[in-house]
């Protein structure tokens, strides 16, 4: 294990964070918020100071970077950034209890979207701290790391490690041959994205969508995140604004290599088996939901409305960003049985949404059929393939233990979380929730409700399933295996 450059890398990227507290400094300097700016500099101070005792104090002589180093460094850096950013949110006083500091920005980095505060307290939140919310979402959304080896050379030509730890997806390459220049491009689509949403909300003459609303929403949006600055979430904006953030959930739950081949006039690789699978599970969701609320008694939705609302809420929580127009808590059975479905699904490998992934949902459901197919011809000699090429044996392996792993720890959290006695409904969608990166469940942590009422014990236990299932279960998991730290 090479201890010198793990605390190197943890170093710099603590003086990345130093520099990510510019935005919410620059916001309370704009809406004079000295008292908050004081907070704000002193957690920037901080990992200024700790970052460069890291990075510079001490010779590294090996700096060579294996999966054993880059599954560490993943896991840590996230632990590290979110510690470190939780202080403005505790020393300002905004949310007194670390533990409740720590779990609001863990849920903005992972992008989940999860609170612990209520509609009256966001209301009166500071401007520059509501940017530090959004703009967690932005920075967690592609990976700190993707950001830092866009600008660093880490490990000399091993920043495969690191990219490959931290993107979601079983399985993760290089768009073009340099590591670095990889990152370099999918920040630059995420950002173009971003940067695109943010011109399409301020043009949409939305009374309410100010410039500021713009920013934060753009960051919360393209990483899939959730926070909202209101109480009543999207419910106040216009159906312009609301269409423009359906549209862009969906596409920011596209893998971003997507992007790049079109660019590149690939559509063929572009629109593959994943992307496909994902657009048609999006398009039946709400046609299936709209159906159900058109023809249920009670709702008194037009067509209209209740497509706009479907299509809002499938993009939401298949993105798992967590937005809401309505409180999808109040609809008929069958129409929460479908959006739980699609919380579980996902967005696409690649992307900055979470859940389970489309790509391993297909892989798994090909691998059933391979099974059944082998049990009527056992001698048939056939491999498991997607877009005319074979999907290898280690990939379907990785796909299979995530899956196992996923499930056991899933349970696990729930056994854990249920000793807070809330309601089934409640603690499962809960679990769900923070597990795959999603924000509101159903029951008391509905669009409505938070997470505050839960002990500080079971909120470790969500910080734990946000961290876990933003990075892909495994290299949280093997920080606790006693291999990992030996030399």
């Amino acid at each position: 294990m090479n201890y010198r450059m793990i605390k190197r890398t943890l170093g710099w990227i603590l003086l990345f964070e130093a520099l990510f507290f510019v935005v919410p400094v620059i916001t309370a300097i704009c809406f004079r918020e000295w008292r908050e700016l004081w907070h704000i500099l002193l957690a920037m101070s901080a990992c200024g100071v700790l970052g460069w005792i890291c990075a510079f104090v001490g010779k590294v002589e090996n700096k060579s970077l294996y999966a054993k180093e880059g599954i560490v460094i993943v896991a840590s850096s996230w632990i590290v950034i979110s510690l470190f950013g939780a202080l403005p949110f505790c020393t300002s006083g905004w949310i007194p209890n670390y533990i409740d500091a720590l779990f609001e920005t863990v849920s903005g980095f992972t992008t989940t979207g999860a609170s612990i505060l209520d509609g009256a307290t966001i209301d009166k939140f500071p401007k520059c701290l509501l940017m530090w919310r959004g703009f967690t979402h932005w920075v967690g959304g592609m990976g700190v790391l993707v950001f830092l080896m866009a600008f660093l050379n880490l490990s000399g030509g091993r920043n495969i490690n690191l990219l490959k730890a931290e993107s979601p997806g079983p399985s993760v390459s290089k768009l073009v041959p340099k590591v670095r220049s990889t990152a370099g491009i999918l920040y630059i689509i995420y950002a173009a994205l971003t940067v695109l949403m943010f011109v399409m909300l301020v043009l949409g003459g939305d009374p309410k969508m100010d410039v500021f609303d713009s920013v934060t929403t753009a960051f919360a949006t393209a990483g899939t995140g959730g926070f909202t600055n209101h109480s009543d979430g999207f419910s106040g904006y216009t159906s312009y604004s609301q269409i423009v953030v359906t549209v862009f959930m969906v596409l920011f739950s596209i893998n971003f290599a997507s992007y790049f081949f079109i660019l590149r006039g690939r559509f063929k690789e572009a629109f593959n088996t994943e992307v496909r699978v994902f657009l048609g599970i999006v398009v039946a969701a709400i046609l299936l939901i709209t159906i159900n609320l058109q023809l249920t008694s009670g709702y008194t939705y037009t067509t209209g409305e209740a497509l706009k609302h479907s299509a809002f809420s499938v993009a939401s929580l298949i993105s798992t960003t967590g937005f809401a127009t309505e409180d999808f808590n109040l609809w008929p059975a069958f129409a929460k049985t479908i959006l739980m479905l699609v919380m579980f699904v996902g967005a696409c490998a690649g992307s900055t949404g979470g859940g389970i992934k489309v790509s391993r949902v297909v892989i798994l459901f090909k691998g059933a059929t391979h099974e059944m197919k082998r049990m009527l011809h056992p001698n048939q000699v056939k491999k498991i393939s997607m877009d005319k090429k074979v999907v290898e044996h280690e990939v379907v392996r990785g796909v299979n233990a995530y899956i196992g792993a996923y499930i056991l720890i899933f349970i696990l959290s729930l056994l854990l979380v249920s000793f807070d006695c809330a309601d089934l409904v409640t603690d499962f969608t809960a679990v769900s929730a923070t597990f795959n990166n999603i924000g509101p469940g159903l029951g008391l942590v509905g669009p409505s409700g938070n997470f505050a009422f839960y002990s500080w014990w079971t909120k470790l236990v969500f910080i734990f399933d946000m961290l876990a299932g933003r990075l892909e279960i495994f290299p949280m998991l093997l920080l606790f295996a006693p291999a990992t730290w030996r030399k």
